[in-house]
């Protein structure tokens, strides 16, 4: 799934290291991170995709497009204004279509042994909103 969207090992290996680490407190300390969220309506989006997440089922593909409407149609915002504050706090880095492939494989990781657990995507939307007040 993120194969494809790697133009090499090390882009994968960075990829992959998205999924694996969550620091909520660690990306809200960057630079960048304060230029996405200084940005018009990047609060309200993260506080909307809260709530779209707090009932605990599962981020698929289709969840996420259902998610991605409702933010669209609610808050009438397009673009970096809508995905960026999102990948940032579910990826955690804003950037590009890349990073929702990584947010599509949180929940489904979550469910797997792996030997540094995953957290799943509520887990990471509230453990950033916590971070942020």
């Amino acid at each position: 799934m993120l194969g494809g969207h790697a133009a090499d090992r090390a882009a994968l290996a960075d990829l992959l290291g998205l999924v694996f680490h969550y620091d909520a407190r660690e990306i809200i300390s960057r630079v960048e991170s304060h230029v996405v969220l200084s940005r018009y309506a990047a609060r309200e989006v993260l506080r909307q995709m809260a709530l779209l997440l707090l009932d605990g089922a599962v981020l698929t593909s289709e969840r996420f497009k259902e998610i991605v409407t409702a933010l669209k149609d609610g808050m009438e915002l397009r673009g970096r204004e809508l995905f960026h504050p999102i990948r940032l706090a579910l990826a955690g880095r804003a950037g590009e279509g890349e990073l929702d492939r990584v947010i599509l494989l949180l929940d489904e990781a979550t469910a797997l042994s792996f030997a540094v657990p995953v957290k799943s995507a509520r887990e990471r939307i509230l453990e950033f909103c916590s971070a942020l007040d």
